[in-house]
């Protein structure tokens, strides 16, 4: 199975949810696909509100231009 590890490019404040440049989260999937693309983004969303408890969906932030996306595994 592919890991993928997603990390925060950009700051980024909206709806009362702030994330910073640097957060991460690990993300193991069952596709070779970008985690980001596949299933709407819910396993990147998961991995974030079990480690850092915030909701990427809600903050507009679950998409490419906030987030990098590197395969390490």
């Amino acid at each position: 199975m592919p890991r993928f590890l997603i990390t925060v490019k950009r700051m980024k404040a909206d709806n009362g949810i702030r994330i910073e440049p640097g957060m991460s989260a690990e993300v193991v999937t069952q596709s070779m696909s970008n985690p980001l693309l596949s299933n709407g983004g819910q396993p990147v969303a998961d991995a974030f509100m079990r480690i850092y408890g915030i909701d990427l969906r809600r903050a507009g932030a679950l998409n490419n231009n906030y987030l990098n996306v590197e395969r390490i595994g």
